[in-house]
């Protein structure tokens, strides 16, 4: 799905606003080496806010009509069909994509598919209950693809990344002038009625199972072991 609404709120104050606090928090959330591989599915235009080019030379930018800010690597496709090889990204950025995408679980799956176990997700989502993003919904209703744009709440977002057996880092809530970012498990509060939008990251964990086999016990072989010493005690005392 196009993602017009997102890029006319970003013309909006608040939108503007709102693209600061998503770029302060994009920066501090790559911890990644600039030798390991990024990718961003969906590009934004001002990735140079958060990403040094000339340091993180892997940063890939995957988008369905080549969005994306001009000095970083680009591919053309679809999110739901990466043409990336499994388990070889260790960071990948979702900025406001899940909401415009009509195959998003197909998408989650792909995500969850090239990144390496250890490898580190974040998500940026609108926050459904925020009055200001639906009166920009309302006010942009010209633009018949934001009409198909379904908001996710982060409790739906937590619960499919516990099905795909992530594990939550932060989470970030965007208010009106500020954000802020909570460690660990997700705890609702009065501040999520009124964020505009909210921030995920969560890492790749990957379980071995181990198999269960019987286990054959072998008996303790006591007495011969005492009669043993017993023996050398003896041969012992002959030699006295």
């Amino acid at each position: 799905m196009k993602r017009e609404f997102l890029f006319a709120l970003y013309q909006t104050p608040r939108g503007k606003l709102l693209q600061t606090m998503e770029a302060s928090y994009l920066k501090r959330s790559i911890t990644v080496s600039c030798k390991q591989q990024q990718l961003q599915i969906g590009g934004l235009g001002w990735e140079n806010e958060f990403v040094d080019f000339s340091l993180y030379q892997n940063y890939l930018i995957l988008d369905g009509k080549g969005e994306g800010d001009g000095n970083a690597l680009k591919v053309t496709a679809k999110a739901f069909n990466l043409p990336i090889q499994t388990e070889s990204m260790d960071l990948i950025i979702l900025p406001h994509m899940l909401e415009f995408d009509a195959r998003r679980f197909q998408t989650l799956r792909e995500v969850n598919r090239v990144l390496k176990p250890g490898g580190e997700l974040v998500m940026l989502n609108f926050n459904p209950f925020s009055l200001s993003v639906r009166f920009q919904f309302l006010w942009d209703r010209k633009l018949a693809d934001s009409w198909r744009a379904h908001f996710i709440t982060k409790v739906r977002v937590l619960d499919w990344l516990k099905l795909m057996n992530f594990e939550l880092l932060t989470t970030a809530e965007f208010g009106l002038d500020s954000y802020t970012i909570a460690h660990g498990k997700f705890q609702f509060c009065l501040g999520s009625l009124f964020a505009m939008a909210y921030g995920v990251k969560a890492v790749k964990r990957q379980y071995t199972l181990i198999p269960l086999s019987a286990v054959q016990r072998r008996k303790a072989n006591l007495a011969t072991a005492g009669l043993s010493l017993e023996s050398r005690l003896h041969k012992s005392e002959g030699h006295d």
